[in-house]
């Protein structure tokens, strides 16, 4: 009696969280190895559960986290998968004429299984997301800039045009000075009016030089 009254059972986490295909810790520590009897772990309560570990027995995939303690009853599960969600219970027997019955149990520690997929996929969708909105940015920045070039070309055709409509000589069609246009000399409109006089079309020049000197004749005046 005073045996169970000092002894303590320890299994401190509610929930627990893994992926499949790793390791799963269970954590129990007991305060004494008295009573006389072993530590198992059960998956459920009742009369469907299942021992996950035992003292006497063997168990491939479950080792002791401090092998050969009698305080520390910790396990851990390799290879985790679907089938081993659930609840797990630490349970201390106490042996007796009759079998092992339970002394004390833990509160249960709830085991939950996240698939290690998600995180990768998540990743990769928000790696796409990003590509395509970068992308959407490019051909919007692209088809702007062609639209403004656009607009300044067609801005910059309108300009020539006016000053070429204003300008007696177009701009694309002038020559160098002293070279004459061809179209210049095609264009009617622009060949000298038949009514003009011909002072009117041309320069005269002069050229202004002194006389030269009269020759001396021999006679008086």
């Amino acid at each position: 009696a005073q045996a169970g009254q000092d002894f303590e059972l320890q299994q401190p986490r509610d929930k627990v969280w893994v992926a499949a295909g790793e390791t799963l810790t269970l954590t129990c520590t007991v305060s004494a190895d008295r009573p006389i009897g072993p530590v198992k772990w059960l998956k459920g309560w009742g009369s469907g559960n299942e021992t996950v570990y035992d003292q006497r027995g063997t168990f491939p995939r479950v080792t002791r986290a401090a092998d050969g303690s009698n305080t520390d009853f910790s396990i851990r599960i390799r290879d985790v998968g679907p089938e081993d969600a659930g609840t797990y219970y630490c349970v201390k027997f106490n042996k007796s004429l009759s079998g092992d019955e339970v002394f004390r149990r833990g509160k249960g520690t709830e085991v939950f299984l996240h698939e290690t997929s998600l995180v990768p996929s998540m990743v990769a969708a928000a790696v796409v997301l990003c590509f395509l909105l970068f992308l959407t940015l490019f051909i919007t920045l692209c088809v702007y800039r062609r639209k403004r070039r656009g607009e300044a070309e067609s801005q910059c055709l309108a300009g020539l045009g006016a000053m070429s409509s204003f300008s007696p000589i177009p701009l694309c069609c002038a020559g160098t000075p002293g070279t004459p246009s061809k179209i210049l000399d095609a264009d009617p409109s622009h060949q000298p009016s038949q009514h003009s006089s011909k002072e009117d079309n041309e320069i005269h020049y002069a050229d202004l030089q002194p006389l030269p000197a009269a020759p001396r004749s021999g006679r008086g005046p």
